[in-house]
């Protein structure tokens, strides 16, 4: 997918000789050196040959120096003029061709011959020059192709194609010309090769430009694990965790969905991170609405404020302490008022401005409430909530203030991705990868990523925080989900959305995918836009292309859970009316029974939980 480089930008695809097309090889050596196969480095004859045809052409058609020279310039000397350089370059060719075989010599040849620049990158060898100029694998040019990459050995600046067409389809001219002189192609095959267009496109870019923001990934994460003098080694194979398919569907996402917001995506970008939660692996990095842009990465540069997305965590240590909460442990959703530094205070509201009194801890998050959520962090610590995320998140610098609980802390795509990891991956917590392997020139593993097995300490507390998460996706913030036809995937998700509406999240996963999205504008303007409005429906074009398995939690095969079928704060019968089956920790499921006849009591019905609304 890309190359790689040290400090000289060089784009290579190597070669073996036998892969590359006989016509080819033929007309380079016709053109550059007839003798190639017979001189021990420097051909004397050679030199007054090409002054005669060049002084019968007007201009240079054939060279003097050997393949071996123009090799030894290449790869050691400079473009001097002097007596100096051309006696080293003499000798080094001398001392190749006597230390090599023909094969070695024309090959690295093939592989090491400039013939473009785009920017500072240099391209060398005819496998990068062929997919430069054409677009094309080098098995796929013709005579017209072949006798332009030939004829621009000369000068590739000189002969630019897209710069000085006009000097390029002269030079082509003249090797077609060389190439019917030696027999290499017939008069017929001559003409329809000088007839045919240059074939090289206006604006080819160079595989560097591919998948910039996976890419940038890559290389934070190769220059963290390995040494500059390593990198810097040519010949290293480095495999990645990208899933092109699931690139190309992010891409795909983040334009559509942009578009489907009309007017109101003007001025908007978007980053999505798409993760295997069970290996940590990235298979997907978009880090602006320009996918093929090189620059701001926005998946890892841009700290953004998550709002509520930071709330399943609050959750999830609440959920640790199954003596203290359950699913449906009824909080207070009032108004509070929280002191803070400097003899301040803090007083939350919940988005539709309303209190709705006792709610239970499912409902709490499912209808992602403020206050409730804020009162549950102050019951639990927030120290607690900010040790938590940056234990999830190395690096993260999380401020403990009580705002934190509502999402005020500001985090990239990249770390929202590798905290939901830990719930996604069933409290498995992995690091975030984009490198498989890296092998050295032998093919010999350098060191291969092996993802850690150990369960963290919170898997019970996970699930549970995964069902709640599901439930929300499927008659919560996030129910839109299912009017979207996403429903068969019972996925997990949350929205979020940060003060003004200037930052519109989601983060969500299915069995087999997690995938974080962001929307909002660089200058941090207003957006008019809430998670579910935004983010969400970029994820929901990503996850309706992406192939990916349904949520199945194995909450009924841990036997630290247990299944209890509720009616209220009371165990039922499983066909009373109302009733519901719910999972709680093992050993601390609610002990007062009620059968379907009783009456609930006064104060709960219809009170602090409802099952109908969503």
């Amino acid at each position: 997918i890309a190359t790689l480089y040290g400090a000289e930008q060089q784009e290579r695809r190597f070669v073996r000789a036998a892969e590359v097309p006989r016509l080819l090889i033929a007309t380079l050596q016709a053109v550059e050196d007839r003798d190639f196969k017979h001189h021990h480095g420097i051909d004397p004859g050679a030199i007054v040959r090409a002054a005669l045809s060049n002084a019968r052409a007007g201009e240079v058609v054939q060279g003097g120096s050997t393949l071996t020279q123009q090799l030894v310039r290449n790869l050691w000397l400079t473009r001097e003029q002097s007596y100096r350089r051309k006696f080293n370059e003499v000798l080094m060719a001398l001392l190749i061709e006597a230390r090599f075989d023909k094969r070695r010599i024309l090959e690295a040849y093939l592989n090491q011959i400039f013939l473009g620049q785009q920017g500072g990158q240099a391209v060398h060898g005819v496998a990068a020059a062929s997919e430069f100029w054409f677009g094309r694998d080098l098995d796929a040019i013709g005579v017209p192709e072949i006798a332009l990459l030939v004829g621009m050995i000369r000068g590739p600046s000189y002969y630019d194609p897209r710069r000085h067409p006009e000097r390029a389809r002269a030079r082509r001219e003249l090797v077609l010309g060389v190439m019917e002189e030696v027999g290499l192609i017939s008069n017929i095959e001559r003409r329809a090769a000088s007839a045919a267009p240059l074939g090289v496109g206006s604006g080819r870019q160079l595989t560097r430009n591919r998948y910039p923001a996976f890419l940038a990934v890559v290389r934070a994460q190769l220059k963290r694990d390995f040494p500059d003098a390593a990198l810097r080694a040519q010949g290293l194979s480095i495999f990645t965790t990208l899933a092109p398919s699931a690139q190309s569907f992010a891409d795909e996402a983040v334009d559509q969905g942009l578009v489907s917001l009309g007017k109101r995506a003007e001025g908007l970008e978007a980053a999505v991170v798409v993760v295997e939660p069970r290996s940590g692996a990235l298979l997907a990095v978009v880090g602006g609405r320009e996918g093929d842009a090189q620059g701001y990465n926005r998946a890892v540069d841009a700290e953004r404020p998550i709002g509520s997305l930071v709330k399943p965590f609050v959750y999830l240590l609440a959920l640790a302490q199954p003596q203290n909460f359950s699913l449906m442990t009824p909080l207070p959703d009032r108004e509070l008022t929280v002191p803070i530094r400097g003899g301040k205070s803090w007083t939350p509201k919940n988005i539709d401005g309303v209190s709705h009194g006792d709610v239970a801890l499912l409902e709490a998050l499912v209808r992602s409430f403020n206050l409730a959520t804020v009162h549950l962090g102050m019951e639990i610590g927030v120290g607690r909530v900010e040790r938590l995320l940056e234990s999830l998140i190395p690096g993260a610098d999380i401020s403990p203030h009580p705002s934190l609980l509502l999402g005020a802390t500001d985090l990239s795509p990249m770390q929202v991705a590798q905290a939901y990891q830990y719930l996604a991956a069933d409290g498995v917590p992995q690091p975030l990868r984009a490198l498989d392997a890296v092998l050295d020139t032998a093919g010999r593993p350098l060191t291969r990523y092996r993802p850690p097995s150990d369960a963290g300490a919170l898997v019970q507390a996970s699930r549970l925080t995964t069902y709640a998460l599901q439930e929300t996706a499927r008659r919560g913030t996030a129910s839109a989900l299912v009017g979207l036809g996403l429903g068969k995937l019972s996925a997990a998700g949350k929205t979020g959305t940060s003060n003004d509406n200037r930052d519109s999240w989601f983060a969500g996963y299915t069995g087999s995918h997690l995938a974080v999205v962001w929307v909002g504008a660089d200058d941090n303007s207003e957006t008019g836009l809430f998670g579910s409005t935004g983010a969400m429906r970029v994820w929901a074009k990503l996850f309706g292309q992406l192939p990916s398995q349904p949520l199945k939690p194995d909450l009924r095969e841990d036997p630290h859970l247990v299944w209890v079928d509720m009616r209220w704060q009371a165990q039922t019968d499983p066909d009373c009316e109302g009733a519901r089956t719910l999972p709680f920790a093992q050993g601390f499921e609610p002990e007062r029974y009620e059968p379907c006849y009783a009456e609930p009591v006064e104060e709960e019905r219809g009170g602090w939980f409802d099952w109908g609304q969503g």
